[in-house]
This record gives structure tokens, C-alpha cells and sequence, in this order.
């Protein structure tokens, strides 16, 4: 039985349940900057609540956790021992530093109420059903592109990112979840291609059949400059091996949107227009 519920975990929830996916929080940095202090009680105060709801009901429960919580890498590829290099006062960090507490809270929660955890970090996912307005670099370049408008590409374009398509991630996360109970993680979730972001610019806009123009505007503020992750703990724990590349991925997810915004357009003609008296 599914049964859908709309609540916001920032304030405890009572239901009975088995497994705990907890995914709540804004992922694209125009939206979690965007109110701050709320994307940290998310993670906070919403982490807490759905622990708590694991130790009353003895369910596990999965944080998706982030690439995020390694701020800009000094080391390369990233592995789950790698610490992290985090700016904790810079606008990124509600949700760097709110994703990291939540790691926090998940693995005291283990060793002070043996609550059953997984922990995953995830990088830089992408596929259909993304909103238009997104504002994440795959779902910015593909809408660019289709609206024949040019791609913007921020700083020189040489940061890196391993985009994974969504099915990919999904699987990784049935895997993790449904490990034994002394598989914990942090376990790093994703692709290993690694890509620059002008490559992607230029990957998107040939896949759509594009020739629209490449600009270029100033670098964000702590904005990583390689993002790659080691995936040999999820091979060596529940054999995770991504299986869509990037090309693959791209093109369904260019079809995805072109149909979104070729409704849009039917729609947006259709409608009765008011005439003047």
C-alpha cells in the first residue's frame, strides 16, 4: 500500500513504517541560498525528527547525504575518508555544513540508540523530471539550448563534475539500503567520468543540434573546482557499477525536456485570448 503524505519534517512526524528514505532539502545552490537558515533546519531539525521516527518504529533509515560535504577537494578522486575542505560561514554552507551535521546526528544516533543507518553521498545527479527552473548546470544548459538562447557557463569552465543519470543513483540507493545493518557509510554514490564544464556545454549543445553561442560570466563563490568520486566502497560492498554514460543520459534528458517545453508552448497558444472592448 502507498499512501502519500504532505509534511514538512522540520517538525516531527508519527506514522509506522519499515525503511526511511530521507531525501528532503533543496539541491541547487539558487534555491538552497535562497532561504538559508530554513535549508539548515532541513537538514538539522528534520534529520533529528526522522531519526527519531527510526528509533521509535526500529526502521532503517538512508540520509542522502552529498559530494557537497567535501567542500573544494584538496584531494582527488574523493574517498569517504577524505574529511572535507568546507568554508563554514560562506553562502554554501547551509547546505555543505547542514548536510554534514546531519552525517553527525545519523552516526550518533547508531552509537548512542543503535538505530539503523545508511549514509549516502551523492554527486551531481541529473534525468528527467528535473524542473526547468532547476538551476543546476545540466537542467540550465539543456533549457538554454532548446530555447535557442546561449549557454552560460560560469568562471573559464575547467571545474570538473561526474554528472550520474538518475537510474543509476536509484539503484545505488535500493543497494545501500538494503546492505546489513553493519554497512553504515558513508558510501560515495555517482559517476566516474569526469567532466569539465565547458565539454558539457559544448556535449549538450551538440547532442541537441544546436549552434547557439557559448558566454562566459565570473566564477560563485566557493564553487568546487574538481568533483570525482572513488566509488571502490560501493563496488567492493554491493557491486555498484553505473551503467548509463553521460551521451546516453543527456539525449534522455534533452527529449524529456523538449517534449516539457513543446507542451508548454501548445498550451500557452491555446489559450483564449481577451479581446479588447
Amino acid at each position: 500500500m502507498f499512501e502519500f503524505l504532505r509534511h514538512d519534517i522540520t517538525f516531527p512526524l508519527y506514522v509506522e513504517v519499515d525503511e526511511i528514505y530521507n531525501l528532503a532539502c533543496p539541491a541547487s545552490p539558487i534555491h538552497y541560498q535562497n532561504d538559508p537558515v530554513q535549508t539548515t533546519k532541513v537538514n538539522v531539525h528534520g534529520s533529528i525528527n526522522m531519526l527519531g521516527l527510526a528509533k521509535r518504529t526500529g526502521a532503517r533509515i538512508l540520509q542522502a547525504s552529498t559530494s557537497e560535504v567535501y567542500g573544494d577537494p584538496d584531494i582527488h578522486p574523493q574517498g569517504e575518508t577524505y574529511c572535507g575542505s568546507v568554508n563554514p560561514i560562506g553562502i554554501r554552507a547551509c547546505y555543505d555544513e547542514g548536510k554534514r551535521c546531519a552525517e553527525t546526528l545519523f552516526f550518533d544516533y547508531r552509537r548512542q540508540h543503535a538505530v539503523r543507518i545508511k549514509v549516502a553521498r551523492i554527486f551531481n545527479t541529473y534525468g528527467p523530471r528535473m524542473h526547468p527552473d532547476d538551476g543546476r548546470v545540466e537542467s540550465n544548459f539543456i533549457v538554454a539550448v532548446l530555447s535557442g538562447k546561449p549557454l552560460t557557463v560560469q568562471g573559464d569552465g575547467s571545474q570538473t563534475r561526474s554528472f550520474c543519470y538518475v537510474d543509476d543513483l536509484i539503484d545505488g540507493l535500493l543497494s545501500l539500503m538494503h546492505t546489513e545493518d553493519s554497512v553504515t557509510g558513508p558510501v560515495n554514490l555517482g559517476n566516474e567520468r569526469e567532466t569539465t564544464i565547458l565539454e558539457l556545454a559544448q556535449l549538450v549543445r551538440h547532442l541537441a543540434g544546436s549552434g547557439c553561442a557559448i558566454q562566459k560570466c565570473p566564477l560563485p563563490v566557493d564553487d568546487p573546482r574538481r568533483r570525482h568520486p572513488d566509488l571502490t566502497l560501493a563496488r567492493s560492498t554491493f557491486d555498484y557499477r553505473p551503467g548509463v554514460g553521460l551521451e546516453d543520459g543527456l539525449l534522455r534528458t534533452i527529449a524529456y525536456f523538449r517534449e516539457l517545453l513543446e507542451d508548454r508552448t501548445v498550451s500557452r497558444l491555446a489559450r483564449p485570448r481577451l479581446r479588447r472592448a
